[in-house]
């Protein structure tokens, strides 16, 4: 089965009862959640969940758009410019609000100004994950690169990407190693040559990794989030592997066009709270290694947003990243 439609399957029960609406006759009509991302990636998949549980709770359908391209700007640029009517919201990733706005030589838009915070959805931990040959520990890791400067390559899905990033706040936080970054077209390819042992470790995410590592045919040396995963609990996180508070993921939140009136982001608000105070929806997110939210609150996503611009903005510029 493809997976939209394991996605229904797995989802069909989750319908709960209960219509959130805003003061008037909002919504009226059915809701565009743009995706920034082609169909079947885990952005998409927990985008569908998403729109799926804020049908049953707004009394209208809300469909999932997929406007890929340009690293999400296409998408992002998609809600900037529609009308702030709450027909229209993005389903933002750490590439269209921590990336781009930094990596972009002429940004297209403005992370903060152009948009109205709505709700946090979950973030998704990266793993460190190298090729079986290397040692058993990140210290260990460590340890060899630094006294092999220029001898091995760490793998990314492509420069700019929040793995290559990760690759680098990773060299940062442990005090410089020399390893030459070799980028490639999407993370199938760097996998395969880590793999094949062509490239010593990379930055990836557990749903593509997870089956290799309990296989032995690659190596998952740490979490990349401030607790261990519900469905790995054996493999620690990079704090408990000696790089004391490192985290790196992509994020899912809910934004909407600058200028969205009160009562809507309160409707599109209190929906969200009752879909991540739901058990099922929790586990449904924990069984793809995602942390859900505990505090989807407005506010607390607008903070989200600038402490991870913060963070990647130096890096971004140290490793030189430039997206044209």
């Amino acid at each position: 089965m493809k997976r939209r439609h394991l996605l229904a399957a797995g989802l069909g029960t989750l319908a709960a009862p209960g219509i959130v609406r805003a003061e008037g006759k909002y919504p009226e009509r059915t809701i565009r959640l743009v995706v920034p991302f082609p169909p079947g990636g885990p952005t998409d998949t927990i985008g569908r969940m998403t729109a799926e549980r804020l049908t049953g709770l707004l009394g209208q359908t809300v469909i999932v758009d997929n406007k890929s391209g340009a690293a999400g700007s296409i998408g992002a640029m998609e809600v900037k410019n529609a009308k702030p009517d709450g027909y229209t919201f993005l389903f933002a990733t750490s590439s269209t609000h921590a990336i781009n706005p930094t990596a972009f030589v002429k940004p297209p838009y403005d992370p903060i100004k152009d948009f109205t915070p709505i709700s946090s959805i979950c973030v998704n931990p990266a793993v460190l994950v190298t090729h079986p040959s290397m040692p058993d520990s990140v210290a260990g890791l460590v340890d060899l690169m630094k006294k092999s400067p220029g001898r091995y390559s760490y793998a990314s899905s492509g420069i700019g990407s929040i793995l290559h990033l990760a690759g680098e706040y990773f060299k940062k936080e442990v005090g410089g190693m020399d390893v030459v970054h070799v980028p490639y077209k999407g993370s199938g390819p760097a996998l395969q040559d880590l793999l094949a042992g062509n490239v010593a470790w990379m930055f990836e995410t557990f749903g593509t990794t997870l089956q290799q590592h309990r296989a032995g045919k690659m190596r998952i040396l740490g979490f990349a989030n401030a607790t261990r995963a519900a469905i790995a609990p054996d493999i620690p996180t990079m704090s408990e592997a000696g790089v004391t508070g490192y985290e790196a993921y992509t994020f899912n939140l809910i934004l909407g066009p600058a200028g969205l009136p009160q009562p809507i982001v309160d409707t599109i608000d209190q929906a969200s709270r009752k879909i991540m105070a739901d058990k099922t929806v929790i586990k449904f997110l924990e069984d793809i290694a995602a942390v859900p939210a505990t505090d989807t609150s407005p506010e607390r996503t607008a903070r989200f947003i600038r402490g991870e611009l913060a963070k990647w903005a130096p890096i971004i510029r140290a490793a030189d990243v430039k997206i044209e």
